[in-house]
């Protein structure tokens, strides 16, 4: 007669798939290892275990041993009436989990082939849920993170770690267990690593603080709607490991000088050391003895009263406590996560920090952060008065003329600068002229508006070069009145008027010198004109007036001022 089988046993595994099952759950293999080494799924393994009386490890580590399988009784499971009365004459079978060589050969091997395991709903290997309402429930035996598998597996293959594992189940699911309970869990899963040994540095209160920066967690970015990387600045305090911890999109000069001032205020003071590693945005260029600091970051901690220690070209231990603090917060709080603004992953930093940071035991004081920082925090230096006044900053070349030029402005160097390279500082009311080498300040002037000139008096020659006089004595050579103008505007304008004195020189030798013209007055008294001259060259008869050439004229206004200056007595 042909046998049936119910329909959930439709698909009936291979004989040597079968005898793999059984031959594992004798080595005390879990239902889970089983799972991934046949491909067999969980149930079905558990079906076939139990019809042949072999235990299986529980996920607590103690094995479990199967009732005495029950005799088919129904036509579904078999039609042969042979193998019926096999199976209930056998009353020799033993449930015993240790005897389970005769339990097995007890059964006859046709039976235990075409036996069909049973798919009642009161089998199953899953783990206990929780009812609603209530928390979860778990074998005495069992771990207390047993029913929170699911949660811990998907944490652990998103990277978190152990401590924010914890964390996030006490805050979220009212875990019961503790931190250690967790840890272990976590490490049965990933296994554990040996931990690399690590230097202390100590530290008095207010000495040192050290900063870095570190990956942030991924945030919406506003102008292209997409998830973006973000910069994690991390600032620890030596002594009592007190962290400041700021997310910004992207680095610069700048924002990385005023994130120090954001950390600065609020901790409400400032040590006297910051140990830092040789980023560009606060180190030029590395070195052992003298390196060279970012111009605008060092004005920054001078203004605070703190003086920068960049470390060691590839020494990063000498900064452990701020790599550490930024791992802390890599690993625990943001690992894993994304948010829609920067705004609010600030905001669950901050609050991290907060509840757990600040409250955490450190590992190596075995202290309290929060109770250390009140310690350390009347040993800080005071905040100055008024926040750091940024600027811009660049190299200048100065020119022949003595001067830099800013934004279309000319301002004056020291004598003896010229050709010499300067860097200029400039902001919204002053120009500052530094010294590159020595970080001195050479010459500070008030902003001017483009195209003019601040010389101050002491940068003035105090002698005219010689292609200045070369330049005057032309002047002289094309004309008496061309040689006056020249001088008027060297006299007014110094070495900036070179380039008029050019300037008339340049139209005195196209159109050529203007003659003189004589006026002279009759004896009565009365006034006569030399023919050619109008009425409008009386006036320069009265009043010389003072002419100066301007670059802006055109050509026949230039000849018209030059042949004016020529009436001139």
């Amino acid at each position: 007669m042909a046998k049936t089988m119910p329909p959930d046993m439709s698909n009936v595994l291979g004989d040597n798939k079968k005898q793999q099952i059984l031959a594992l759950g004798r080595l005390g293999w879990s239902l889970r290892r089983i799972e991934e080494a046949t491909g067999v799924r969980r149930e079905t393994a558990s079906l076939y275990l139990k019809a042949a009386a072999v235990p299986v490890r529980e996920r607590g580590g103690r094995p479990r041993a199967w009732p005495p399988p029950k005799p088919a009784t129904t036509p579904e499971v078999s039609t042969d009436p042979d193998e019926a009365k096999a199976a209930t004459a056998r009353e020799e079978v033993s449930t015993d989990s240790g005897r389970t060589g005769p339990a097995v050969d007890a059964v006859p091997p046709d039976a235990r082939e075409g036996a069909k395991p049973a798919t009642g709903d009161a089998v199953s290997t899953d783990p206990p849920r929780p009812t609603n309402g209530g928390e979860p429930s778990r074998s005495p035996t069992a771990s207390a993170c047993e029913p929170y598998r699911d949660f811990i597996e998907r944490a652990v293959r998103q990277g978190r770690n152990a401590m924010a594992i914890w964390q996030d189940l006490s805050d979220d699911h009212r875990f019961p267990a503790q931190y250690a309970s967790v840890k272990r869990f976590v490490g049965k899963l990933r296994g554990s690593t040996t931990p690399e040994a690590r230097v202390v540095i100590e530290t008095g209160p207010g000495e040192e603080l050290q900063v870095d920066y570190g990956e942030g967690p991924m945030v919406r970015h506003p102008a292209s709607g997409k998830y973006r990387r973000t910069r994690l600045f991390v600032l620890t305090l030596g002594y009592s490991r007190k962290s400041v911890r700021l997310l910004v999109w992207k680095s610069s000069t700048r924002v990385w000088a005023e994130l120090h001032e954001q950390a600065f205020r609020r901790l409400g003071g400032t040590t006297r050391v910051v140990v830092l590693d040789n980023l560009r945005e606060g180190v030029l260029k590395p070195d052992v003895y003298d390196p060279t600091l970012n111009p605008l970051y060092r004005d920054v901690l001078a203004h605070y009263g703190v003086v920068a220690l960049p470390c060691r070209v590839r020494d990063p231990d000498r900064k452990g406590k701020v790599e550490s603090g930024v791992g802390h917060a890599q690993k625990t709080p943001l690992r894993g996560l994304r948010f829609e603004t920067l705004e609010d992953a600030q905001a669950y930093l901050d609050r991290w920090e907060r509840h757990w940071a600040d409250t955490r035991i450190h590992g190596t004081t075995k202290r309290q952060v929060a109770e250390m920082f009140a310690e350390e925090r009347p040993a800080l230096q005071p905040l100055p008065v008024g926040p750091f006044r940024y600027y811009a900053y660049a190299t200048r070349t100065v020119n022949l003329d003595g001067c830099i030029e800013v934004q279309a402005a000319y301002y004056s160097a020291p004598t003896g600068w010229i050709g010499r390279d300067v860097l200029a500082q400039w902001d919204d009311l002053y120009v500052r002229l530094v010294d590159i080498t020595t970080g001195h300040l050479l010459r500070e002037h008030v902003r001017t508006r483009r195209g003019h000139h601040r010389i101050e008096e002491a940068d003035r020659p105090a002698r005219t070069p010689k292609t200045t006089l070369a330049l005057l004595a032309a002047g002289h050579q094309a004309g008496a009145t061309i040689g006056q103008v020249c001088d008027q505007i060297h006299h007014r304008e110094g070495q900036a008027g070179v380039r008029r004195i050019l300037g008339i020189l340049a139209l005195a030798k196209k159109y050529g010198a203007p003659a003189p013209v004589d006026a002279a007055r009759p004896a009565d008294g009365a006034e006569r004109r030399p023919p050619g001259v109008g009425k409008r060259s009386r006036v320069f008869h009265k009043r010389p007036p003072a002419i100066i050439v301007t670059g802006s004229q055109n050509g026949r206004n230039r000849r018209a001022c030059l042949r004016a200056a020529s009436d001139v007595r």
